[in-house]
């Protein structure tokens, strides 16, 4: 019997990865009108960007019903000491609230801990796959919690966006708000804060968005603390591999987390996001 790992779509772990892992996904829905698709599973990561470009129909995600985490949950308790849940930010989404429903309807038939990653793709990722490691080093269900809560506050990254204007379509725009004035003529830079959204800087193009990712990871790793990073793309893998060949001299490229960023964060940040996310203390 082990402690068994669960996470939502949202995490943009690779599978290679999740297998590897052993870790299991529950995926939230992405609905283009009336079409209604598992994410990564009804729908591939290339198809979604086709229709969001393309299509005449924004799309929207929902979280996860309870009875999708009660069947996860249920299938997993056959063979678990208790279940880790890592989720996406509850400011961002109602999956959590999902996750406690179905937890309360097992009546306590397997120790269930949700934990709140206060963020989203790599951060969540990291969260996750740190609690993972420990789970299959053995670690007893309490110490698995531990190393996970421990990791949410080590959470830090920038995300670059080609336009803002998906985010606002989306209503997950948060304190970046501020931004908004000169979305057309700016590539904006925003982070998380206590799981919110928030406004990191601008730039007046791409390349000098890139730049400011690598002068974060630069400074941080000069006098701060990383002990992972990973870097996010969606449609924008050739500037992914740029920027990770650039900071390779600093960070061995091998121990990078590279993915692709689905169509949950993909709904709300369009085309040609690029995130940096570091787990660790940055500079002060």
């Amino acid at each position: 019997m082990a402690v068994k790992i669960v996470t939502d779509s949202s995490a943009d772990i690779p599978p290679q990865l999740l297998k590897e892992l052993d870790i299991a996904v529950v995926p939230l829905y992405v609905r283009f009108g009336n079409d209604v698709f598992r994410d990564k599973v009804d729908i591939s990561n290339e198809e979604f960007y086709k229709r969001l470009v393309s299509g005449e129909v924004f799309p929207a995600t929902s979280q996860p019903t309870p009875l999708d985490f009660k069947q996860v949950y249920e299938e997993l308790a056959k063979d678990a000491d208790g279940i880790v849940s890592v989720h996406l930010s509850a400011k961002l989404s109602g999956t959590i609230p999902s996750a406690l429903q179905a937890r309360e309807s097992m009546q306590g038939s397997c120790p269930i801990e949700i934990i709140d990653s206060l963020s989203i793709t790599g951060g969540l990722a990291m969260v996750c796959m740190e609690a993972a490691r420990a789970a299959k080093a053995g670690a007893k269900m309490e110490e698995v919690v531990k190393i996970a809560r421990e990791a949410v506050p080590e959470i830090h990254f920038m995300v670059l966006f080609d336009t803002l204007k998906y985010l606002a379509k989306g209503g997950r725009i948060g304190k970046a708000k501020s931004l908004m004035g000169a979305m057309l003529n700016i590539k904006p830079l925003i982070g998380m804060k206590d799981g919110e959204v928030v406004p990191l800087g601008k730039a007046r193009s791409y390349s000098k968005g890139m730049e400011q990712q690598y002068e974060f990871v630069e400074k941080t790793i000069r006098e701060g603390e990383v002990k992972e990073l990973a870097i996010m793309y969606n449609t924008s893998k050739d500037e992914a591999d740029a920027l990770a060949d650039r900071i390779s001299p600093l960070y061995a490229r091998e121990k990078m987390l590279m993915g692709e960023i689905g169509p949950i964060l993909g709904t709300h940040g369009g085309p040609n996001m690029l995130v940096v996310c570091i787990r660790g203390n940055l500079a002060k």
